[in-house]
């Protein structure tokens, strides 16, 4: 069995083995930490580098040592001027030992801050989940494709034809055909014109021009039957279909901000769009953010006026879904975007709007989406009550119409803080059957 030594050196001459068994150790106590730092920072913010303390005890590596009571050894110290055989060293003085509490001497063990890059932040926030429905079609990743230069081929459209190749074969074939240069028959016909104008032409000369005259027939009918490009020379560029993964993701955020929204709901939504926005982030190369937030008129915002601006009206929830499927058309189509959307209200909405967000969403809306979650913010008095009841409000109803027909549609309750990750579990275990196109 071969042995392979690798002896190239590490990243900027760090231990890439050492790092990752160090972030083996300590997952626990990172996973709380980015935990934390993502449910409190902003959006846009929240995959970013972290610098995450760890306690001194968090970062003990295991060694062997010899058992100090058992075994039979002598030592030598060498240096000793003070003691000889038979004496007894005195008890060190309090105080000067490890730990992190405070001591007038000796090293104390502050807490240890380690780096996060931006890939281990999210592998770690993210560990043990799948994302769902990630591409177009057939949960499939690849959902374009673009031309891919596959070398040549005999036939194709004239368009396409390779000139440097064609005239490289012509080459070629003229070549190892001999076919004769106009050049060389240049030559013979001058010196055939220069013979023929003499007066009184010897035998040799007249000799010489019947040869001439032989040789320049030859030549031409060796020239017209050796063409200068010949149709075996013709070489076309041959271009293979290559799927492209569609790295483009755009992310709808949709929030009801009428007055029966208050901070606790406001700020359970900002959690769960901070999640849903890292775990797209994780996936494509670019993610856009649209934030549409509602009363009884909709309209696109940025971020810090959807989540921290006040505002007062009624509940129309089809507004914001008519504002979505506007931007949409707009800006992202849907061949070259993958569409995610999530929504979060308290289920309050004015009478038989609740039938117009259905057919918005069962016509339109669900077919261009990806993915569509729907979150509803209920009083944690009554979380255990009805976060899986079967009764709701007007809007949770009218969407449990929605769920049934489309796989790509999930909603679910929230009630505190601590249901954020268990929620967003749920809706996203699992990827859902690919969304009906019809």
């Amino acid at each position: 069995m071969p042995n392979f030594i690798d002896r190239r050196l590490n990243p900027k001459d760090k231990s890439l083995g050492n790092r990752q068994r160090f972030l083996r150790r300590a997952r626990d106590e990172l996973k709380r930490a980015i935990n934390d730092r993502v449910r409190s920072g902003k959006i846009e913010t929240a995959d970013q580098d972290q610098i995450i303390p760890i306690p001194r005890k968090g970062i003990s590596e295991p060694t062997f040592q010899r058992a100090p009571h058992s075994g039979h050894r002598e030592d030598v110290l060498p240096g000793n001027k003070t003691f000889g055989t038979g004496d007894r060293i005195p008890r060190p003085a309090a105080g000067g030992g490890k730990g992190s509490d405070p001591s007038s001497s000796g090293d104390g063990a502050d807490d240890f801050q380690f780096v996060l890059s931006r890939g281990e932040v999210l592998d770690l926030f993210f560990e043990d989940l799948e994302l769902p429905d990630l591409v177009k079609h057939n949960l499939k990743e690849v959902v374009t494709f673009r031309p891919r230069r596959a070398g040549f081929t005999m036939s194709g459209n004239p368009t396409s034809i390779s000139v440097g190749r064609t005239m490289f074969n012509s080459f070629g074939r003229r070549i190892a055909l001999r076919r004769p240069k106009q050049a060389e028959i240049d030559e013979l016909a001058a010196e055939l014109k220069k013979l023929e104008g003499e007066r009184r032409p010897s035998a040799a000369t007249q000799q010489r021009i019947a040869v001439l005259r032989v040789d320049l027939a030859t030549l031409a009918r060796r020239r017209k039957l050796i063409p200068y490009i010949d149709p075996i020379d013709i070489r076309f560029n041959r271009f293979e279909p290559q799927p492209v993964p569609n790295a483009n993701a755009v992310m709808f955020c949709l929030m009801d901000v009428s007055g029966s929204m208050g901070e606790r709901e406001k700020d359970l939504a900002k959690r769960f769009f901070v999640l849903l926005h890292l775990f797209l982030k994780r996936r494509y190369e670019k993610t856009d953010i649209v934030f549409i937030r509602h009363t009884h008129e909709a309209s696109e915002v940025d971020e810090d006026t959807f989540f921290y601006s006040t505002q007062s009206g009624g509940t129309v929830v089809s507004t914001a879904l008519e504002e979505m499927l506007r931007v949409i058309r707009e800006r992202y189509p849907s061949k070259d975007w993958n569409i995610y959307a999530a929504q979060a209200s308290d289920g309050d909405n004015i009478p038989n709007d609740s039938e117009r967000c259905v057919s918005i969403l069962d016509k339109t809306l669900m077919r261009l989406c990806q993915y569509y979650a729907y979150v509803e913010i209920i009083d944690e008095r009554e979380s255990e009550m009805f976060r899986h009841a079967d009764n709701g409000t007007s809007l949770w109803n009218a969407y449990r119409e929605v769920s049934a027909e489309w796989p790509n549609f999930a909603m679910t309750r929230i009630a505190k803080p601590s249901d954020i990750y268990p929620v967003f579990h749920e809706l996203f275990a699992k990827a859902p059957a690919p969304a009906k196109r019809g």
